[in-house]
């Protein structure tokens, strides 16, 4: 049965102001590794199991209303891991859109990716991306993005040359122009970033559009987090004030 959006009286419930909600909230998923090695397990062990947290942080977005979220699936820098982790990561994306595409789908979710779809990305994976775009693309709920091949900087180098191939004059260099050029233009900046496992860093996750996103870390490590994580992390972010470089 497809998740719904709960009730403004449902959402009140759980301690959530619905009037007040983050547009869009970026989630690096964190822990699957130690998760598994804590347990004694493969560290795939952990991934498979962080897939099933995944759809429990979309399904929780989907409860209260959210229109973006976006995850960071797949990093620049994780090509450094060792090329055996990195395999199962690729088929295991791969094996999960196939999957849960039409899951998605019928939940009225719209799939979106951002990253270098480049030669290191392999054409079956960058196929099913296609196939899941196209399937979900006139959806009208959530807006679930996946940073898949991407990094922060690589975004903004990506971006610089981009404008520099428009021939654009440095005078027209702005903020507002460089955020044009950006993997999607379209995506608001996140209100909200949580990280699971207890690390407190970005690690190259939306540097451009992170400038005055709250940031919380959770000590989760992410195979446990759940929709109610989800709900709290959005209570967090609603108790805090957002001056936006103001007094």
């Amino acid at each position: 049965m497809a998740t719904k959006r709960f009730s403004n009286s449902k959402i009140k419930n759980l301690g959530i102001d619905p009037k007040a909600l983050p547009k869009h909230v970026g989630v690096i998923m964190d822990g699957n590794g130690r998760w598994a090695e804590q347990r004694q397990l493969q560290r795939t062990e952990g991934h498979l199991r962080g897939e099933e947290a995944l759809f429990e942080c979309i399904e929780g977005a989907i409860e209260i209303g959210i229109p973006w979220l976006t995850v960071y699936g797949f990093s620049t820098e994780n090509w450094n891991r060792p090329k055996k982790e990195v395999q199962f990561l690729i088929t295991f994306n791969r094996e999960t859109i196939r999957k849960r595409r039409d899951e998605l789908h019928e939940r009225n979710v719209k799939i979106q990716f951002i990253g270098r779809e480049n030669w290191r990305v392999p054409k079956g994976l960058l196929n099913d991306m296609d196939k899941a775009r196209d399937l979900t693309k006139e959806n009208t709920g959530l807006i679930f993005t996946i940073a898949f091949n991407y990094g922060g900087r690589a975004e903004l180098v990506d971006a610089v040359k981009a404008i520099i191939r428009s021939g654009i004059e440095e005078t027209k260099v702005t903020e507002n122009r460089i955020s044009k050029y950006l993997y999607d233009n379209e995506m608001p900046e996140p209100d909200l970033i949580l990280r699971t496992s207890g690390e407190k860093r970005l690690s190259n996750f939306l540097l451009w559009q992170s400038a005055y996103s709250e940031l919380l870390f959770l000590e989760d490590l992410w195979p446990d987090f759940t929709r109610k994580t989800f709900h709290q992390a959005v209570k967090e972010y609603q108790n805090r004030s957002r001056r936006f470089g103001e007094l």
